[in-house]
C-alpha cells in the first residue's frame, strides 16, 4: 500500500489553490464541497471559478505564485499547466511539511485525491495512487450505480443512536454485533425507501428489546422479460438481501442466479392447467414467511402490476399487515419488442397501444374487440400462443385486415429469443411449420413491418 486513505476535515480551514484553469475549478469544486477556505492564486482566473471561491467565503488573488502564498494553510494544491511551477510549489510546500496536490504528477503528491462516491456522511474514496485515475472514476461509477444515495440518510439516523448503542451496549464485540444485526434486516431498506421514522422506532425497540425478532417484509420485484442486465438497480438489491425467494415460472435461471446464495427458493411457476401452488395458497404463503420476521422477494417476470396478479397478491398483505414494496420491472411487451427491433409506437404506423391477455381468468380470449380493432394502434397480446386462432378469428371478424403484420416472439431477451412474423392470414400456417414454444407474446400492427431494417439482436443460433 503506497499511500493510506485519511478523512481530511477541511470545513472553514485555509486551502490554498494555485491555478485559474478547468482543472483548478474541478479540484476547487471538491474543496469547496467540504467547506475549505481557498485562496486562489493565478494570473488569469476563469468567471466560474472565481465566483464559485468568492461566494464560499474564499479569495482570489490575480498575481503570479510566491513562495510565501504557502504559510497558515493546512492543505496545497497546484492546478496549472506549468510543469516547473508545479514542482516549486510542491516543493515549497513539503519542506514546510504542508500536505500538498499535484494535478496529474503523482511523484509530486503528498497526497492524493481519490474519485469519490458521496453518501454524505457516507463517503467512498477510490484512489490508484496516481497511476490511473481513469480506471478510479470507472470504478467510482460502478460502486455509485451499486449504492443508493439514501445511504446518506441511513449513516445520518445510525449516527442519532451512536451513544444509546454505547450505553446499551458496553462491550464492542456486543456493539458490534447489533449493529451488523440492524443493517442485516428490514431496518435499511425502510430507510432507502423514505420511511425513516419507522427506521427510528425499530432501532428504538432494539435497543430496548434485543432479543426480540424483527418484522418480515415483502418485496414485490419485476423481474424483466429474461434478460438479467435489464434489472434494476433496486431490484438486485432486494434480491440480494432477501432470506426467501419466492419466484415464478418466467424468471429466468441467469436471473435466479443473482439472489443471494444462501436464500431459501420457492417456485410457485403457473403454467396453463399446471399450478405448482394456487394463487390464493402464494398470498398465504408471502403472509406466512412475512409474519415470521422473514424478508420475502416475491421474483415475479416481467412487470408484477402488468397481468402479473401483483395487485392480487398486496392485496392480501396489506389486509394481513405485511409491510411490502413493488419495484417495476420491465414489462414483456417493452423487452420483447425492443429485442425484436419493433417499435410499438411510431409517428407512420401507430400513436397508441394496446397491451391485453390473451389468457382470462375464465380461460377465454373474451376481449373488447370492437375497440382493439383500430387505425394506426398497436396490439400486444400476452399469453396469447394457445388462443392464438380465436383470436385471429375476432380480429378478422371485427374488421382488421387479413394482411395486417403479426409477430410471434418467443423467449424475448434471451439467448433462445425466436421470433416468427407472419400477417392475419398467414401466421398461423407459419407457426405450424416453425413451432414456438411458451412464453411468447404476439404483437399486431404496421410496426412490425419495421422490423427487417430495425433488427438488431442476435441470439443464440
Amino acid at each position: 500500500m503506497d499511500t493510506l486513505p485519511l478523512g481530511f476535515r477541511l470545513k472553514d480551514k485555509p486551502c490554498l489553490l494555485v491555478g485559474g484553469g478547468e482543472i483548478a475549478q474541478r479540484k476547487a469544486s471538491l474543496l469547496l464541497r467540504a467547506g475549505a477556505r481557498i485562496h486562489l492564486v493565478a494570473l488569469e482566473v476563469i468567471p466560474a471559478l472565481r465566483e464559485a471561491v468568492e461566494a464560499h467565503g474564499g479569495r482570489v488573488s490575480l498575481r503570479g505564485y510566491d513562495s510565501g502564498d504557502i504559510e497558515s494553510n493546512i492543505l496545497v494544491v497546484a492546478a496549472t499547466d506549468k510543469l516547473d511551477l508545479n514542482a516549486q510549489v510542491s516543493a515549497d510546500a513539503q519542506s514546510r511539511g504542508i500536505p500538498v496536490n499535484v494535478v496529474d504528477a503523482p511523484a509530486l503528491c503528498t497526497v492524493i485525491f481519490p474519485a469519490i462516491v458521496d453518501r454524505s456522511p457516507l463517503l467512498i474514496g477510490i484512489s490508484s495512487n496516481g497511476v490511473s485515475p481513469v480506471l478510479a472514476r470507472i470504478l467510482r461509477g460502478k460502486i455509485e450505480s451499486m449504492i443508493p444515495a439514501a445511504y446518506g440518510r441511513l449513516a445520518e439516523l445510525l449516527g442519532e443512536f451512536r451513544n444509546k448503542a454505547k450505553v446499551r451496549f458496553p462491550d464492542v464485540s456486543a456493539r458490534r454485533l447489533f449493529w451488523e444485526t440492524q443493517l442485516d434486516g428490514s431496518m435499511p431498506e425502510l430507510v432507502f425507501s423514505g420511511r425513516v421514522d419507522e427506521a427510528r422506532t425499530v432501532i428504538e425497540q432494539a435497543i430496548a428489546n434485543p432479543d426480540q425478532r424483527g418484522a418480515g417484509e415483502v418485496y414485490l420485484v419485476g423481474a424483466g422479460p429474461g434478460d438479467p442486465d435489464l434489472l434494476t438497480f433496486k431490484a438486485l438489491r432486494l434480491m440480494q438481501q432477501a432470506d426467501v425467494v419466492v419466484y415464478d415460472r418466467l424468471v429466468s435461471a441467469p436471473i435466479l442466479d443473482l439472489c443471494r446464495r444462501d436464500a431459501e427458493r420457492i417456485y410457485v411457476g403457473k403454467a396453463r392447467a399446471d399450478h405448482a401452488l394456487p394463487q390464493e395458497g402464494i398470498n398465504a404463503l408471502l403472509v406466512r414467511l412475512a409474519q415470521e420476521g422473514k424478508r420475502v422477494c416475491r421474483l415475479k417476470g416481467g412487470d408484477p402490476f402488468i397481468f402479473g396478479r401483483g395487485g392480487e397478491e398486496i392485496e392480501e398483505l396489506s389486509e394481513a399487515g405485511v409491510s411490502f414494496q413493488v419495484v417495476p420491472g420491465i414489462t414483456a411487451a417493452s423487452g420483447c419488442s425492443a429485442y425484436a427491433g419493433i417499435p410499438l409506437t411510431h409517428r407512420d404506423y401507430a400513436q397508441s397501444v394496446r397491451f391485453v391477455t390473451g389468457h382470462l381468468k375464465n380461460g377465454t380470449p373474451d376481449l373488447p374487440w370492437a375497440e382493439l380493432v383500430h387505425p394506426n394502434q398497436t396490439l400486444v397480446l400476452y399469453m396469447g400462443l394457445t388462443s392464438l386462432g380465436p383470436i385471429r378469428e375476432q380480429l378478422l371478424a371485427h374488421g382488421l385486415a387479413a394482411t395486417t403484420p403479426v409477430a410471434m416472439i418467443s423467449k424475448g431477451t434471451t439467448p433462445d429469443q425466436r421470433v416468427v412474423i407472419g400477417t392475419l392470414k398467414t401466421i398461423e400456417d407459419k407457426l405450424a411449420n416453425e413451432p414456438l414454444p411458451a412464453p411468447t407474446l404476439i404483437i399486431v400492427g404496421e410496426v412490425v413491418k419495421l422490423r427487417s431494417r430495425l433488427n438488431w439482436f442476435v441470439p443464440l443460433s
